[in-house]
């Protein structure tokens, strides 16, 4: 589990990224599962965008994201997500405080 401080550097970190997944109407496909998956080992944190014509709540939907590729959420403001999954590779590691 992340600490407050750590949470908050990451929200920092995110502040500067562009969400580089969007969730349309067809929701969570497992395409989409795999490939955020992915992307989670190669960056670590990343930003996805809930578009105005995916029904389900962004909450929700980021709950169900974290949990299928076993990340940690690290906030969801209006319909953006935010997750982070510590890599493997110690040299492209995000060093938490």
């Amino acid at each position: 589990m992340m600490t407050t401080k750590q949470r908050a550097y990451l929200k920092s970190l995110a502040m500067k990224i562009d969400p580089i997944f969007q969730v349309g109407k067809s929701s969570m496909t497992p395409g989409l599962t795999q490939a955020i998956s992915e992307a989670l080992d190669a960056r670590e944190l990343i930003k996805i965008s809930v578009l105005q014509n995916c029904g389900d709540n962004p909450r929700e939907l980021a709950e169900i994201i974290s949990e299928r590729t076993r990340s940690q959420i690290v906030q969801v403001i209006g319909k953006k997500i935010v997750l982070y999954k510590e890599g493997k590779d110690d040299k492209k590691k995000i060093v938490l405080p």
